[in-house]
């Protein structure tokens, strides 16, 4: 096991870390362009190939209760409203037992946090035996987000290994102030907070900080080669991107005007009326913004298709610049139902599909919804304009979100 670094020498390594984070705010605001804007350790379950040996959980004088005492102020997990995928812990209890904590602040629903998992993942598997404790912090955006039943399922489908906290509270999130999704801080016994990195991207930069914290703490990641997978490339002919659009009036009320809807939405709050998409033939639609036809309610999280229709007479239609697409749906009647997807007046073509979508017997590109999450529903071979709409004969089909990418990958 190597030695501990001195003091001076974690202090001079934790200006070097934290000075990652704290670049130039322009700098800042590109990073955040990838955004969507909780016995033995119980997140230790990684797989690894000997286990590795444990330092001892006090400091270089074998006191093991002076650790504690001294540990740099940093923040705690405050006011988790359960725990999943594993036992409570508080990131205190890690650091006193010589460990690395990795903070990880995501949603079920975030695209943006999606894409990060199979990366935390591969940590998990290579570090969680060598000192390593990631902690998910799971702070809902939308309200069904809270249901530890529906984050339970989540955590299946998206194969998160490690102990996940919810923090419907936003207690841990304030603790941090934060702001972002996904967003990652790393502490370590000696030095608290040494590294922050908000929305995607820079894994192998993460990575050789976690190895760099895990050393310092006296962990052996000699023999554990980095990550050499390749992070997701943007399409080179992505110029622009239709960014997150929100259905409920929560997010889609601004103080610089109107935000993502047509004008009638705007007349008040949880109203159902009758909406007129625009005549194509007389007027275009605005990017970034989106129509309905027929009977709809605006409501906080989500519009809703306000009645059953035998026709699929209505729909939601927008212009999206990008390659993917993905929606939040947050059915809440339990029963299963379609969504139709078109893409420039014709249904969604088999090498257009997202991973969600099937066809139907009559050929069509058919969303089966089952619960409330997000949904692929739209991968092209290529960047590009076009018009998408949404049909469903379902009064359950409401809409709380849209996401966008343009990476060659998909998602």
């Amino acid at each position: 096991m190597p030695a501990r670094s001195t003091a001076a020498t974690h202090s001079r390594r934790r200006r070097t870390l934290v000075a990652t984070a704290a670049a130039p705010l322009f700098a800042l605001l590109l990073v955040l362009l990838a955004a969507c804007g909780s016995g033995g350790s119980p997140a230790a379950t990684g797989d690894d190939a000997d286990g590795g040996a444990a330092p001892a959980a006090n400091d270089n004088d074998g006191n093991s209760d002076d650790r504690g005492a001294s540990l740099p102020e940093f923040p705690e997990l405050t006011r988790v409203s359960g725990w999943l995928n594993g036992e409570p812990t508080t990131i205190r209890a890690e650091l006193e037992a010589g460990r690395v904590v990795l903070i990880d602040f995501w949603t079920y629903t975030c695209i943006n946090c999606i894409r990060t998992m199979p990366f935390l993942q591969q940590w998990q598997e290579k570090y969680a035996n060598r000192g390593l404790t990631i902690i998910g912090v799971h702070t809902p955006e939308f309200d069904f987000e809270e249901r530890a039943e529906n984050v339970r399922a989540a955590i299946a489908n998206l194969g998160v290994t490690w102990v996940v906290a919810q923090d419907n509270d936003y207690g841990t999130w304030n603790a941090f102030n934060n702001r972002f999704w996904p967003a990652k801080y790393l502490l370590t016994p000696d030095d608290g907070i040494v590294y922050m990195h908000f929305g995607e991207g820079d894994y192998r930069e993460t990575e050789a900080v976690i190895r760099e914290a895990l050393s310092d703490a006296g962990w052996d990641v000699g023999d554990i080669p980095i990550g050499d997978t390749e992070e997701p490339q943007r399409d080179p002919d992505a110029t622009s991107q239709t960014r997150e659009l929100y259905g409920g009036y929560q997010r889609n009320y601004s103080e610089r005007g109107l935000y993502a809807a047509q004008l009638d939405y705007y007349i008040a709050p949880d109203l159902t009326q009758d909406y007129e998409d625009i005549d194509p033939a007389t007027e275009e639609r605005v990017h970034e913004q989106w129509y309905v036809q027929g009977l709809w309610r605006n409501e906080r999280e989500a519009i809703v298709h306000a009645r059953q229709t035998e026709d699929l007479e209505d729909y939601i239609a927008l212009r999206i610049l990008t390659r993917s697409v993905n929606v939040v749906l947050n059915p809440t009647m339990g029963e299963p139902f379609d969504v139709f997807v078109e893409l420039d007046g014709r249904p969604l073509r088999p090498e257009e599909y997202g991973a969600d979508i099937e066809t139907d017997e009559e050929g069509r590109a058919v969303l089966r919804v089952d619960g409330p999450r997000l949904y692929a529903i739209v991968e092209l071979p290529a960047y590009g304009e076009h018009e998408l709409k949404l049909r469903s004969n379902s009064d359950d089909f409401a809409i709380s979100a849209f996401t966008f990418g343009v990476y060659t990958e998909g998602a």
